[in-house]
């Protein structure tokens, strides 16, 4: 009987040691960074472009129906 206990608590011990050796859970994955590029920046330059493009492209084509 005393074998028994004695292979018994090995064990228990060893599987004891073995499950506190596995170490922590890992911590999850961090969230993905921002876009890099913010929108407020060039918005208005692009704005000012596109018009600058309307203006030219209209006058391209009053030019072409007056002539």
């Amino acid at each position: 009987m005393l074998n028994k206990n004695l292979f018994a608590s090995t064990i228990f011990f060893c599987i004891g040691i073995t499950a506190m050796a596995q170490g922590a859970t890992p911590p999850p994955p961090t969230p993905p960074p921002p876009p890099g590029l913010p929108i407020d920046g060039g918005l208005i330059f692009l704005a000012v472009i596109a018009f600058a493009y309307g203006i030219c492209r209209s006058v391209k084509l009053t030019n072409l129906k007056s002539s």
